[in-house]
């Protein structure tokens, strides 16, 4: 009898504890928006937050916590409780914006990927007096002309600044960067005739080029997008196994649970992959990745060192 009372008694005090580990979530979600209202990544927060909270069944609530090229916002969500109650969608300047300044965390180490949702692409595009119909043009156009192509950019350590630089390093052409206060001032210069090409985010630069207001040469993307199927990438056209996108994803502070984490990806892939999801995604220029947290923690760790790699050769500074 005594023996019984024993062996039964650790179950009998752990039943209270097991009862007081409330099931998540236990409360409505903040998904922070690291960027003022209105742009891509703000679009794609509200787009998900009403279906993942029905999936969910508390609210998700986006915020918008602008600033530091989204650092103030991602740096608040770094600082809370792990408890998965307070998560954040961001872009690829989460590594960008650690490699060119300091900022009170680490992109890998103080994160938990949730989920890689999705790539934006950029385009080489082109003012249309420049006589280019390629980049093969492009290319011997600009070794031809020393500095006299300038490429726009919405600011230093943007994708498409990234991006620029990725193809100067490749070529050895000598282009000069434009950095900009945005990206509409940026193509407002392409198309008047300041600045000669620009690698533009998809999201911002497609209305334009089917307008006909710019002329595409190729995407950045690793394969062909079905925004602009007969537009090859810049890897087939002429620099083999260049690939890069403006990302977005879903991370928390480090520490998450996995059950939780393994949760949010599943739902808010679910959301994403659907043909409604997919549709609305393309015709923001967006492509769905997915995969799994692993994938996206692998993903960030080679993002990083090829960043990395770009802002050192091409000696970028925030300044």
């Amino acid at each position: 009898m005594k023996r019984r009372t024993i062996l039964a008694a650790p179950t009998l005090l752990a039943a209270p504890a097991a009862l007081a580990q409330p099931a998540w979530p236990s409360r409505p979600i903040r998904l922070v928006v690291p960027w003022p209202p209105s742009g891509t990544t703000d679009i794609l927060a509200r787009h998900i937050a009403p279906p993942l909270s029905q999936a969910l069944g508390q609210p998700v609530v986006v915020e918008n916590r602008g600033g530091a090229s989204g650092a103030i916002g991602t740096a608040e969500v770094l600082r809370t409780p792990p408890d998965g109650h307070t998560i954040c969608l961001t872009i690829s300047t989460l590594i960008t914006s650690t490699l060119l300044s300091r900022q009170p965390y680490h992109p890998i180490n103080d994160v938990t990927p949730i989920l890689h949702l999705a790539d934006v692409g950029n385009i080489l595009v082109v003012n249309n007096a420049l006589p280019i119909r390629s980049v093969a043009e492009f290319i011997a156009y600009g070794r031809a002309n020393p500095g006299r192509l300038s490429f726009g950019s919405p600011g230093i350590g943007a994708s498409v600044h990234i991006s620029g630089e990725m193809f100067k390093l490749a070529t050895g052409i000598d282009m000069v960067h434009v950095p900009y206060r945005g990206g509409g001032p940026a193509i407002a210069d392409l198309m008047g005739g300041q600045i000669q090409c620009m690698f533009g985010n998809a999201s911002s630069t497609l209305p334009h080029v089917r307008s006909g207001a710019v002329r595409p040469l190729a995407v950045t993307t690793a394969r062909r997008q079905a925004y602009l199927p007969d537009i090859p990438t810049i890897a087939e056209a002429a620099i083999p196994g260049f690939a890069i996108a403006e990302w977005y994803a879903f991370v928390g502070p480090a520490g998450m649970p996995p059950a939780i984490v393994e949760r949010l990806n599943r739902e808010i892939l679910a959301i994403a992959g659907t043909a409604e999801g997919r549709a609305r995604l393309l015709d923001m220029g967006a492509e769905v990745i997915g995969g799994t947290p692993q994938e996206f923690a692998a993903f960030l760790r080679v993002e990083m060192e090829k960043i990395g790699r770009v802002v050192r050769e091409a000696r970028i500074s925030a300044e």
